[in-house]
């Protein structure tokens, strides 16, 4: 059963963050029937309700595993970036305030998901650290590996930014 939502990545994923909402939602606003003044319920009926209500819920759950799993990556690569980033530091004079401000911006970011995530209560007990960043020696090296970074970087983004804007249509 491959409908168009299936086909779609962003499209899934919108859906499965759906379900995940719904999930969540108690039902506060439904009225409870007194028992007294209650029809009588098929058994049938009652056994169905059950069904889906699992259904939800595994849908749910999994939905929850993968969003966890889409913000840890996106966290940790965010983290990556930043690490090659300060490793750029000095790259050349002109560009310096520019990867500067892009290590900033990327921090800040990187921040915003991690505090989501704790929002969530998916975060892990602890922030991950920056192991042994590489150190470009050249500026050779330092240039070659800014371009890199940067093109790599520029594509994350577009992607974490068309799945957002989907995910933001009503």
């Amino acid at each position: 059963m491959a409908g168009p939502a299936a086909r779609s990545p962003t499209k899934l994923m919108a859906l499965q963050l759906l379900l995940w909402h719904s999930a969540f939602w108690t039902g506060q606003e439904a009225v409870p029937l007194d028992p007294a003044s209650s029809l009588p319920v098929p058994q049938s009926f009652v056994l169905k309700c059950l069904e889906q209500v699992r259904k939800i819920q595994a849908q749910g759950s999994v939905l929850q595993e993968k969003l966890t799993g889409c913000l840890s990556q996106l966290q940790s690569g965010l983290f990556l970036y930043q690490g090659l980033l300060q490793a750029l530091a000095g790259i050349s004079p002109e560009l310096s305030p520019t990867v500067d401000m892009l290590q900033l911006d990327v921090a800040n970011f990187a921040t915003t998901v991690w505090q989501q995530m704790e929002d969530l209560g998916v975060a892990p007990a602890v922030q991950p650290t920056h192991g042994t960043m590489p150190t470009f020696t050249s500026a050779f090296q330092r240039r070659a590996v800014g371009v890199l970074v940067a093109s790599r970087l520029q594509r994350l983004l577009e992607l974490v930014y068309r799945v957002l804007r989907h995910l933001a249509e009503p």
